[in-house]
Formats: C-alpha cells, sequence, structure tokens
C-alpha cells in the first residue's frame, strides 16, 4: 500500500511540475509566444515549425492548440493554417517526452533550488516566474526517477502482474485507457512520460505502452475539443480538426505497433527510449501524412460547425478569449479591449439619444433602452473574466491596469442606466405629451450633447493609451462642461421669466437633462484620474484649485 501511495505521489507531482512550466511559460513569454504563432501561418510549413517550436516550450499541444483556436475565433488566422500550427504542436510536444526520457534527474536538485530561490526573492516579477517554471522542471525530473523507482518495486508483487497483465487482452482497451489518463492528467506529455517509466521499470510490457501512448495522442485532442466546448464556433473548429488528424494517426499507427517492436527495439534496448521515439514516430507520420490534407479537413469541420450567423454588435462579449487567462497580460488586455467594445455601445445610446430628442421617435427610444441590457450583460461578463485573472500573477502595473478596467466598465454601465433613465423621461414627458424645446433651448442641448460625443471618444482613447496629455484636456473639458451646464441653466430660467411658452412647459425635462448630460461627463472624465495620479499630476494640480477656490 505505502508503494502504491508513493506512485501515485509521484505521478501527481509529474502532473503539478508540468502545470508549473505550461502556466509559469504562458505568463513570461505568453505575449511573444502568441506573436511567433501570429506572423509564422504565411503558409503551412512555418506554421509547423512555429507549432513546433512554441509546444516545445509550453510543453503542452493543448496549450498551444487554446491559443491558435482563440486566433481563428478573432479572425486573425486562418483555420487550414491553425490546423498546420497543432501539426507542428504535436510534434513538439513528442520532441519534449524524448528530452524528458534521458536521464536528467541530477539536474532536478539544481532547477529546484534555483527556482525556488528566485521565486521567494522577486515574486511578483518576471524573474520570479522563471523561477516557478525552474521549479516546475525539477518536479517534473523528481517525480518521472520517483516514479521509476516505485514501479521497480511495485512490480515485485504477484498481485500487480496480474492486474497489468489484464491490459494486454485488448489493445482498444490500451488506447482507451491511455485517453482517460491524458484527458485527467490534462497533458498527454505526462502521460507518455508515465507511460514510458512503468515500461522502463518493466511495470507494463513494451506493447501496452505503445497502446497507451496511443490513446495519449488520441486523448489530448479530445481534451482540447473538451476545453473550447463553450467558445464560439471559429473556436471550436481548430480542436476538433486536431482531433481528425489525430484519429488518422491512430488508425495508421494501431497495425504497425508490432511492427515498431519487431524492428525498432534491437536498435533501441532501453524500454523507455523505445516507448517515446514511438510516440515522436506517431507525430512525425501524422504531420507528413496530414500536412497536404489541412485545407480538405478544415472544409470538413466547416460544414461539421458552421460559422454562426453574424450578430449586431454588443450582442455578446467579442474579446473575451478564455485561453488568454492562463497568461494575465495578454487576459488584461483582452478585457480591455472588451471595455471599449461595452463603450461603443454606450456610444450608440448617445448617439440614439440626440436623435430621439430631435425626432420624437418612440421606437427607437425603445430600441435604445434595450441597449442598455447588453451594456449590463458585458459589463458582467467583464467582472466575471477579470475574477479568473490570476491577481498574483500581476506586477504593480498589471494590478493598476486592472483596477482602471473594473472602474471604466463600471462608469459604462452607470452611463447606460442615465441614458435610459433619460429615455423614459422623454417619452413620459415629450414625446407622449406633444411638447417641444425651444430653439434657444435645443441649441443648448446640441451644444452639451456634442461636446459630450467628444469627450467620451477623449476617455476611450485616454484608457486605451493613457497618454497624461490626454487625460489633462479631458479634465479641462469636465471644467468647461460644468461651466456651460451653470450657464444654460441660467439662461434657461431667464426664458421662464420671459414666459418663453415652450420653455415653461419643458422646464423640469430640460434641466434635468442638462444635469444627467453633466453626470454622464463626470462618469467619462473620471478616467482620468488614474492615469494622472500615477504620473505625479493630479494631487499639485487639484491643490492648487482648492486653494483657488478658497
Amino acid at each position: 500500500m505505502k508503494h502504491l501511495l508513493n506512485l501515485l505521489a509521484a505521478v501527481s507531482l509529474l502532473i503539478w511540475g508540468t502545470h508549473l512550466v505550461r502556466t509559469g511559460i504562458l505568463r513570461v513569454f505568453g505575449a511573444n509566444l502568441r506573436q511567433l504563432i501570429a506572423h509564422s501561418v504565411s503558409n503551412r510549413f512555418t506554421a509547423v515549425l512555429s507549432g513546433i517550436g512554441v509546444t516545445a516550450v509550453v510543453q503542452s499541444s493543448t496549450a498551444t492548440a487554446l491559443i491558435v483556436s482563440s486566433f481563428v475565433g478573432q479572425g486573425l488566422v486562418g483555420l487550414p493554417a491553425a490546423l498546420a500550427v497543432m501539426l507542428g504542436a504535436d510534434v513538439g510536444t513528442s520532441v519534449m517526452a524524448v528530452v524528458f526520457s534521458m536521464d536528467l534527474s541530477w539536474l532536478s536538485p539544481l532547477f529546484i533550488f534555483a527556482g525556488v530561490v528566485l521565486f521567494i526573492s522577486r515574486k511578483d516579477t518576471a524573474v520570479g516566474r522563471v523561477g516557478r517554471v525552474l521549479i516546475g522542471l525539477g518536479l517534473m525530473l523528481l517525480a518521472l526517477r520517483l516514479i521509476t523507482e516505485s514501479t521497480t518495486v511495485l512490480t515485485q508483487s504477484p498481485t500487480v502482474r496480474t492486474l497489468l497483465g489484464a491490459l494486454t487482452s485488448d489493445l482498444l482497451l490500451e488506447i482507451f485507457t491511455g485517453a482517460i489518463l491524458a484527458i485527467v492528467a490534462y497533458s498527454s506529455l505526462a502521460t507518455v512520460l508515465l507511460t514510458a517509466a512503468l515500461a522502463g521499470s518493466g511495470g507494463i510490457p513494451p506493447d501496452v505502452a505503445l497502446g497507451l501512448v496511443l490513446g495519449a495522442n488520441l486523448g489530448s485532442g479530445v481534451l482540447a475539443v473538451l476545453t473550447t466546448m463553450k467558445a464560439n464556433v471559429q473556436t471550436r473548429q481548430v480542436p476538433l480538426g486536431n482531433l481528425f488528424f489525430k484519429i488518422i494517426g491512430v488508425i495508421i499507427m494501431t497495425p504497425l505497433t508490432g511492427l515498431w517492436l519487431q524492428h525498432v527495439r534491437p536498435y533501441v534496448p532501453e524500454i523507455a527510449a523505445l516507448v517515446v521515439l514511438f510516440h515522436l514516430a506517431f507525430n512525425v507520420v501524422v504531420g507528413i501524412i496530414c500536412i497536404g490534407l489541412t485545407g480538405t479537413v478544415a472544409r470538413v469541420v466547416q460544414r461539421l460547425l458552421p460559422q454562426e450567423k453574424a450578430q449586431a454588435a454588443g450582442t455578446r462579449p467579442q474579446h473575451l478569449d478564455p485561453s488568454a487567462l492562463a497568461t494575465p497580460s495578454l487576459a488584461i488586455s483582452c478585457a480591455a479591449r472588451e471595455a471599449l467594445h461595452q463603450a461603443d455601445v454606450v456610444e450608440s445610446m448617445l448617439l440614439g439619444l440626440h436623435k430621439v430628442i430631435r425626432t420624437d421617435d418612440l421606437q427607437l427610444a425603445q430600441d435604445l433602452r434595450k441597449l442598455d441590457d447588453e451594456v449590463d450583460g458585458l459589463y458582467s461578463a467583464i467582472k466575471y473574466y477579470m475574477t479568473k485573472i490570476s491577481r498574483e500573477a500581476l506586477d504593480e502595473r498589471e494590478g493598476r491596469r486592472w483596477a482602471d478596467i473594473i472602474s471604466f466598465t463600471i462608469n459604462m454601465e452607470q452611463i447606460g442606466d442615465i441614458i435610459e433613465r433619460v429615455l423614459i423621461d422623454i417619452e413620459d414627458k415629450k414625446i407622449k405629451k406633444g411638447r417641444q424645446f425651444s430653439e434657444a433651448g435645443m441649441e443648448e442641448i446640441n451644444e452639451l450633447h456634442a461636446r459630450l460625443i467628444d469627450n467620451l471618444r477623449l476617455a476611450m482613447s485616454v484608457f486605451l493609451n493613457g497618454s497624461v496629455r490626454d487625460a489633462q484636456k479631458l479634465l479641462e473639458e469636465k471644467a468647461r462642461f460644468r461651466d456651460l451646464e451653470h450657464a444654460y441653466s441660467a439662461t434657461h430660467l431667464a426664458r421662464l421669466s420671459d414666459n418663453t411658452v415652450q420653455s415653461i412647459e419643458t422646464s423640469s425635462l430640460h434641466i434635468d437633462l442638462i444635469s444627467e448630460l453633466k453626470r454622464i461627463n463626470s462618469l467619462l472624465c473620471s478616467v482620468a484620474y488614474p492615469i494622472l495620479e500615477s504620473a505625479g499630476a493630479l494631487a499639485p494640480s487639484r491643490l492648487r484649485a482648492m486653494a483657488d477656490q478658497a
């Protein structure tokens, strides 16, 4: 029992080490790896090479599948090129299996020691994240040694030998078992290394190990499909196409396992090396055969998963890429893009509001009020996405950006609510009662609305670029808007004293409207405060303003 627990602990350590390496690499180099893929898909062969390189670093073809799938989902990469990347990714992970099968156990204590020192001393920096990767590599090497030691002892037991012997009865059972292990471990690499270690120590026969390797490759394809099940259709197409490649590979290589043992084993006496080389051969053969089939498979996948009909902007989140969550800096960028998408919907509401005021279009007013539900939905989606970003993995600058995005989306949601209330007031107090603003009053509203649209676009620019100069300009516009609101309130009261009929009829609505426009403008201008505060340009100016007012 003790030796079985040791084996299970070693397997768990292998899986955890693989996870540390994968997440650590994505956090440090995720943006660069994505750029490499994006710039290497001009043809199928460079796409394959980029897939090999990225997956050799990340050590997870599933992670590469999620990255490439997100590119297809955003329309940045064509499906055939993405499938070519995945062929390279599978070769890359099998190359790493060969590397790890070598006797590198002497590196384990060095990697763990150096990694812990770097991680503890520089925890919230890129250096600390590199330390995390080194810890993961050290744990993987340590786990492989522990697996070998544990299985060597376990295989001496007659009961264990009987149980392992049951696997030799059915190749389909071995493939199924390997697939399940890859899905549970969330890594075909960990499963293949485990299988190689078991075979090398005599825990399982070589033919069983090859069956498990076939299953591990199939399981990694199924895992990517399961991981992207809730994504949009374009994102789901890549894992499905890659799964077809895996199935083709299993069909081709299953009858060849006997020939592999017969002809290759004499040249590779070590069973562990024989297993990982079979894994490499599997993916190389699949790559060679399927590189010319990427276009055909892409067309088949597109028939099985046809693209969804285009929906109007604002109907759902467009940039919240789940695969980017493993790389917090990229996830922050995705959330920022979605926040700008939310602001675009708010801009549509503001433009429509002005048209409703001028034309009394009741149907447009009702349609614009429905847009507020979309603004609220985008706010909820962004907020939920942001909560899934690991705050511990963010540095100081990224942490501030995280807070800025949350603040910006809250402000956009509140602006949407204000516009909805204004529309209701216009419907009840103006359209349904057939009233009109005076000519002077309408000119004031036009002026405030035009400034508001300009300030919204400036606020979006400040949010996107973080320009201190634009942020200062935005605060200056806030002061001008406040002065205009005070001036227009005074001129409206003057028209009331002159007994202007239209001004009297719409007095309450007019005062409320310009007051609400001022509130919207204040929410827009608030995006400037964090920018100026971080630049040290906020507090002195505000103190001077308070002194001037005194």
